[in-house]
């Protein structure tokens, strides 16, 4: 019984070598740039056209320049194309704004099903609702220390 158990573990390990991924790093890294350096790319191409072309000022053209961004990302998000590009770049593509709002708009396409309440409304911030509690939470603390370090005039 030993020995079958042994041989059983050996096939079962080969398995799990055979059926696992492998990944390189530095193509990995790569492939990050790249889709994180496309997305930077348009993102100054929307800033420069609305600054220049339409005559806005910085801080309304770069509001601007987020909301298209996010759009397409939603947009990209809902013909199932931003999942490609995640899965081909990582985190040049999670990491921007664009990720985020893919993480918000994925769900609710995938629950909607369920109904707006039940489905989209409980659904929508599974994934990016911890990133908010814990970026509002660490950013009040920032705030405290801030805070209590001026009262002690450092």
């Amino acid at each position: 019984m030993g020995e079958a158990t042994q041989s059983t573990k050996k096939e079962y390990g080969d398995f799990i070598k055979k059926v696992t991924p492998t990944h390189s790093l530095p193509l990995q890294m790569a492939k990050a740039f790249v889709v994180g350096g496309v997305i930077c790319c348009l993102g100054q191409l929307i800033l420069n056209t609305a600054t220049n072309n339409f005559g806005l000022d910085k801080q309304t053209a770069g509001s601007w320049c987020s909301l298209i961004l996010i759009l397409l990302s939603v947009v990209l998000t809902g013909f199932n194309i931003y999942p490609a590009i995640v899965k081909w770049g990582g985190a040049g593509a999670l990491v921007p704004i664009t990720g985020f709002a893919n993480s918000v708009a994925a769900p609710a396409i995938e629950f909607q099903k369920e109904g707006q309440v039940y489905g989209i409304g409980c659904k929508i911030f599974t994934i990016a609702g911890p990133v908010i509690l814990y970026g509002v939470f660490v950013s009040w603390l920032l705030g405290l220390g801030c805070y209590l370090l001026s009262l002690f005039g450092i």
